[in-house]
C-alpha cells in the first residue's frame, strides 16, 4: 500500500520501523541496528518531558550518533506547552520526527497522564499535537493502542483518531492490542489482550488520507508484506531486538536496496569500532554487547557466543578481547544463499 501523506519526508523510511522499547532501543542498540539496516526508521526509548526539561545533562536523554538517522524521538507527556517545548528541542537536536506515546500501559506513566490512558482523553492528545505541530517543522506522529479497557469497538478508535487528526496529526502507528489499564501488568498487556489486525485495517480503509502503521506481534518479513497490503507501514518490536538478524533482510525486501551486512560476522565486525569507542568513554562491555546477544540465534555456536559474553562481559576490565573471543566461537559461513529464506526471522 502506498503512503498518501506526500508532504511527509519520512514516509519512505517509515515503511518499516523498530518500535521504541524501554531499556532496549538505547543509542547502543540503534548504532548496532545500523550495521544491519540503513533504511528502517529507528525510535528512541520513550523520554518524558520532565527528563528533557529538568534532567541533566541533556545529552543523557537526547544523545545519538549521526549514523542513526533516520531517527525519531518518542516523548511521554500530556502538557501541551511542555510537549511543544520538548518537540522544539528535539528538532534543534536534529531528530527527524517526534512521536507522542499514547500506548504505554504502565501504572507509573498513568499516574502522570502519560501513555495509553490518554486514549481516554482524545481532546488532550489533540491539544498536545496542535501545540507540537505549531512548534516544529518535522513530522509529529502518534503511537496508540486500538483501545483501552471497555473501549473495544471500531467507533471508539475512529473517534480518537478523528479528534487527533483534526488537530493536524497525519501519521498514526497503532498497536493492534487494546490495553487493560486495570488488572494487567505492562508485561501482560504486551501478550494477553488479543491482536486485532482487522480493526487497524478498517481504520486505514476508513481514513485513506492518513498514514496508518501497524504494530504488535509481527515477527517475519512475510508478515510485514501481508500487513503492507492493508496499511502504510509496519513497526516491529521484540523480534527486531531478540532476533536482530531480521533487520539484515529489511533493506532489500522492503526498500529494494542492498543491506549493509553480508553476514552476521560482518555485522559484528562493523560494530567493533563503536564498541571500542564506548569502552574508551568508560562504558562497561556488557552494557554495549547485550544488544548483540541474539545476533547468532539459531546458529551453530550461537549459544556459546551468548554465554561467553554474558559470563565475561560484566567483569572489571572486560575489553574487546572478550568480544573477539566470543565471536570466534561461532563458525563463519557464507549466508548469501540463505538470505531469501525470510522465515528464519
Amino acid at each position: 500500500m502506498s503512503d498518501t501523506t506526500g508532504n511527509d519526508p519520512l514516509a519512505r523510511a517509515r515503511r518499516f520501523a523498530v518500535a521504541p522499547m524501554m531499556d532496549w532501543t538505547t543509542r547502543d542498540y540503534r548504532a548496532f541496528a545500523r550495521t544491519l539496516t540503513r533504511q528502517a526508521l529507528l525510535y528512541t526509548e520513550m523520554v518524558t518531558t520532565g527528563a528533557i526539561l529538568h534532567g541533566s545533562p541533556r545529552e543523557r536523554f537526547l544523545g545519538y550518533g549521526e549514523v542513526e538517522h533516520p531517527i525519531a524521538l518518542q516523548l511521554g507527556g500530556s502538557d501541551p506547552g511542555e510537549l511543544a517545548e520538548c518537540a522544539a528541542i528535539a528538532e534543534e537536536w536534529g531528530y527527524d520526527e517526534v512521536n507522542l506515546n499514547v500506548g504505554c500501559p504502565s501504572d507509573r506513566v498513568q499516574n502522570n497522564l502519560i501513555g495509553a490512558c490518554l486514549m481516554g482523553h482524545p481532546e488532550k492528545v489533540a491539544a498536545a499535537v496542535r501545540a507540537m505541530r505549531e512548534a516544529v517543522s518535522i513530522p509529529v506522529t502518534v503511537k496508540c493502542r486500538i483501545g483501552i479497557d471497555d473501549q473495544d469497538e471500531d467507533a471508539d478508535l475512529e473517534r480518537f483518531i478523528a479528534t487527533v487528526a483534526d488537530a493536524g496529526c497525519e501519521t498514526f502507528i497503532v498497536h493492534a492490542r487494546k490495553a487493560w489499564l486495570q488488572g494487567l501488568s505492562p508485561k501482560e498487556n504486551r501478550d494477553i489482550p488479543p491482536l486485532n489486525y482487522p480493526r487497524v485495517h478498517r481504520l486505514k480503509a476508513s481514513r485513506p488520507a492518513l498514514h496508518v502503521g501497524i504494530n504488535g506481534g509481527i515477527k517475519t518479513l512475510d508478515e510485514c508484506r501481508e500487513q503492507l497490503a492493508h496499511v502504510d507501514s509496519v513497526m516491529v518490536g521484540r523480534e527486531a531486538y531478540q532476533n536482530p538478524w531480521l533487520l539484515a533482510e529489511v533493506d532489500e525486501a522492503l526498500y529494494g536496496v542492498p543491506g549493509p551486512a553480508a553476514s552476521r560476522h560482518a555485522a559484528a565486525r562493523a560494530f567493533r569500532p563503536y564498541i571500542a569507542r564506548r569502552l574508551e568513554e568508560g562504558a562497561k562491555l556488557n552494557h554495549v554487547t547485550r544488544h548483540l546477544l541474539g545476533l547468532f540465534q539459531g546458529q551453530p555456536g550461537g549459544r556459546r557466543f551468548r554465554r561467553h559474553l554474558s559470563e565475561n562481559g560484566h567483569l572489571d576490565g572486560a575489553c574487546l578481547r572478550v568480544f573477539d573471543d566470543a565471536l570466534s566461537l561461532v563458525p563463519e559461513r557464507d549466508e548469501s544463499a540463505a538470505r531469501p529464506c525470510l522465515a528464519e526471522a
